[in-house]
């Protein structure tokens, strides 16, 4: 069974740096696609980044240039190292994987298509 667990989060400044973890366990990264996800309140819950099974990555807009997704598949973790951290990327942040992998799925970032998911991490960036 597909488990996947989010820690690293927490609060910090504007400016600031965090980075997320996401250690999986029940199958193996190299197969699947991965993905960050974030939910704000009253907000729907939206695409962040990506990385497919051959390391293809995206970004949502608002993250370019700021956030990068990686992934350790030898301890089958993914990250997301978080800098420039502003007021507007405060949320509940989640990892997701589904499988097969097809590279639309981790540009489109479209939360429906993926099946498992993990329990979530807050950040909180104040000014």
């Amino acid at each position: 069974q597909v488990q996947l667990v989010e820690s690293g989060g927490g609060s910090v400044q504007a400016g600031g740096s965090l980075r997320l973890s996401c250690a999986a366990s029940g199958y193996s990264y190299s197969s699947y696609c991965i993905g960050w996800f974030r939910q704000a309140p009253g907000k729907e819950r939206e695409g962040v980044a990506g990385i497919d099974s051959d390391g293809s990555t995206s970004y949502a807009d608002s993250v370019k240039g700021r956030f990068t997704i990686s992934q350790d598949n030898a301890n089958n973790t993914l990250y997301l190292r978080m800098n420039s951290l502003k007021t507007e990327d405060t949320a509940m942040y989640y990892c997701a994987a589904e499988a097969p992998c097809v590279l639309s799925m981790v540009t489109a970032l479209v939360p429906g298509e993926f099946r498992f998911w993990g329990q979530g991490s807050q950040v909180t960036v104040s000014s």
